[in-house]
């Protein structure tokens, strides 16, 4: 494996990760917020998709 691929690799565990943290602080907050837990996990996994988009226009953006 060279070491162009295994930091494209880093890179994108490291993006999971990442977006992983988001999108449970956002469900934690809702739930905070009195939110159901329904709505508490639509709006992690909306954290986390705009989190894995942003980072995937970024990379594009970079290329």
């Amino acid at each position: 494996m060279s070491d162009r691929t295994a930091l494209i690799l880093l890179a994108c565990a490291l993006t999971l990760v990442v977006a992983a943290l988001v999108g449970v602080g956002a469900g934690y907050l809702a739930r905070r917020d009195h939110a159901t837990y329904p709505t508490a996990l639509a709006r992690a996994a909306v954290a986390f998709a705009a989190t894995l988009t942003l980072a995937t226009a970024l990379a594009a953006l970079g290329r």
